[in-house]
């Protein structure tokens, strides 16, 4: 299968968390899949997207909808986590395109989640760390959160900090400057 170098993929998951410990009975899920591309010829971000994902293995606690405004309701009206996956490989073919998300944390979310629900990885092997990548080609000391690499840009974070949709949207916005 051929690699398609049209569009990045941007990404951005919001799982179930919890203030301190984590539930012996429960394992972090993804709740939210933000998603965009960013079209590599003129540097437009499209196809702006968020799928909530039906956690399986976890609640939406307190904590959680205060940092991502997400509460159990949204997540119990959406689907699972098979059903996103599959959308992302047919509706955006992140299976043949280079995809990007703000730290490893997104990447290992998918990798652990896919393992242990038995459910294909979405992705192609092209991923690319965006905030190692923002650190290394802005010759800073250390990595910054996606808010500081944003400031930094003198770019103003938009919609809601900690929702995944608004969040890859911030994200193409970062990638956008370091291509363009």
């Amino acid at each position: 299968m051929s690699r398609l170098l049209d569009k990045i993929v941007i990404i951005d998951v919001e799982s179930t968390c919890w203030d301190g410990t984590q539930p012996a009975d429960q394992q972090s899920d993804i709740i939210e899949i933000g998603i965009c591309l960013l079209d590599v010829q003129s540097g437009e971000i499209t196809d702006s997207r968020g799928i909530m994902v039906k956690p399986e293995r976890s609640t939406v606690s307190l904590f959680c909808t205060q940092l991502t405004t997400i509460t159990q309701d949204m997540v119990d009206e959406g689907i699972t986590f098979r059903e996103a996956c599959e959308i992302l490989r047919s509706d955006y073919l992140t299976h043949q395109r280079t995809w990007m998300s703000y730290g490893q944390y997104d990447h290992t979310m998918f990798t652990n989640m896919c393992r242990d629900l038995k459910v294909p990885f979405p992705f192609g092997m092209s991923h690319i760390n965006v905030k190692n990548l923002f650190g290394l080609k802005m010759k800073l000391n250390r990595e910054v959160g996606m808010a500081g690499a944003l400031a930094l840009l003198n770019i103003p974070l938009e919609g809601t900090h900690h929702r995944g949709v608004d969040d890859a949207r911030n994200i193409a916005k970062v990638v956008k400057h370091l291509f363009y």
